[in-house]
């Protein structure tokens, strides 16, 4: 076995003395927070590069989501209808401000909510949907913006997998009336930490400020409840340096996703998703799903890759509504295509520097079996 480890993802990060010359203005302004001109700058620069409308930064893409659903101000007990097949924190965001999760399963195809089967889960009490652009496969924002206007719902995308995707020539934080981005450092674009919420109204910019710090409007005045979602100078910065190489980092991913799928198309029981026309993809991920034909299963397989080395991720495994912490309440649910999803996929290891003879050891693991 190779002594060398090969993980899911590896952090994007700028040139070490590009970065370090960035931050040394902060030692002059003692400025490290509080929506300082590096955040501004980012603010700008960000809104420009997703092509969205508004947006507002935040401390992490957890965050962003839970704010951006408070800032709608649902009310309490209200339903919202969502995947389960995400990682937790799309769940947890909707329960943290007292609505329900109506779980709709999955595509088979592509991983993204069922838009056939979203209608029949609507009630008097759902007040929202929340897709996710699973893996940056981008949803069927055209029906489900249909079905939200049938019945006056908004429309929220959880989009931490989708930085940079557009679709039909629109960025893809365009669609719907929210749309959240995670910064974390395995994504695609990292700000060490981060997030933002894009959005289409400028007047919800006001209230994510309020929401993102403390409701504070003045030294001596607090307009409302807050907390504490403000992205950082240092991270800020970042950003700012690690935008300046995301197209490069995106190509570099392209031609190891395509490496990929030409290496695997024709190997019997591993199955790909499908894309969808009209979308430019960020190439964040490598999802395979295991199938039956495959001579060992998915569990069988990330263990293999394991045992030399490479550490595949059971993305998502188990489904969010699955989660020990609520105790087999939704296990119930028809959620039968999800939850074959979730036993069948693995992601494989993909980020700008992985070397193409990391990616042949991986590939001959998976031939050889």
């Amino acid at each position: 076995m190779d002594n060398q480890k090969i993980y899911v993802t590896q952090s994007s990060m700028p040139p070490y003395e590009e970065y370090i010359e960035a931050i040394k203005p902060l030692w002059n302004s003692h400025w490290l927070t509080n929506m300082g001109v590096y955040h501004q700058k980012l603010e700008t620069r960000l809104k420009e590069y997703l092509d969205v409308p508004e947006l507002s930064l935040m401390v992490n893409g957890h965050m962003a989501l839970e704010l951006a659903i408070q800032a709608m101000g649902f009310p309490k007990g209200g339903e919202v209808i969502t995947t389960p097949f995400t990682f937790i924190s799309t769940t947890h965001a909707i329960i943290r401000n007292g609505l329900n999760p109506v779980f709709c399963d999955v595509k088979p195809e592509d991983g993204t909510i069922d838009e056939t089967k979203i209608e029949s889960l609507v009630t008097d009490r759902t007040v929202a949907i929340l897709p996710v652009h699973v893996y940056g496969n981008v949803c069927n924002v055209e029906v489900i913006q249909k079905i939200a206007g049938k019945y006056g719902l908004k429309v929220i995308y959880d989009a931490a997998h989708a930085f940079g995707v557009t679709y039909k020539g629109r960025g893809i934080g365009s669609y719907g009336d929210i749309s959240i981005f995670s910064f974390h450092a395995t994504k695609v674009f990292n700000t060490i930490e981060g997030g933002a919420v894009a959005f289409l109204t400028p007047e919800l910019y006001g209230k994510l400020y309020n929401l993102k710090n403390f409701g504070i409007r003045g030294e001596e005045l607090v307009t409302e409840v807050g907390a504490n979602a403000k992205m950082n100078e240092f991270c800020a910065i970042m950003g700012l340096c690690n935008l300046e190489y995301v197209e490069q980092v995106i190509d570099s991913r392209k031609k190891i996703y395509e490496e990929y799928e030409n290496q695997l198309k024709n190997i019997q029981g591993i199955r790909m998703f499908e894309k969808k026309p009209d979308v430019k993809q960020n190439y964040g991920y490598f999802p395979i799903l295991v199938e039956a034909e495959y001579p060992l299963n998915r569990n069988e397989l990330y263990e293999l890759l394991k045992l030399n080395g490479i550490y595949a991720r059971k993305y998502f495994y188990p489904l969010t509504s699955d989660q020990a912490c609520f105790k087999g309440k939704y296990c119930n649910v028809g959620l039968d295509c999800s939850r074959k999803l979730a036993e069948k996929v693995l992601v494989l290891p993909i980020y700008e520097k992985l070397k193409w003879e990391e990616m042949e050891r991986i590939m001959k693991i998976i031939c050889k079996v």
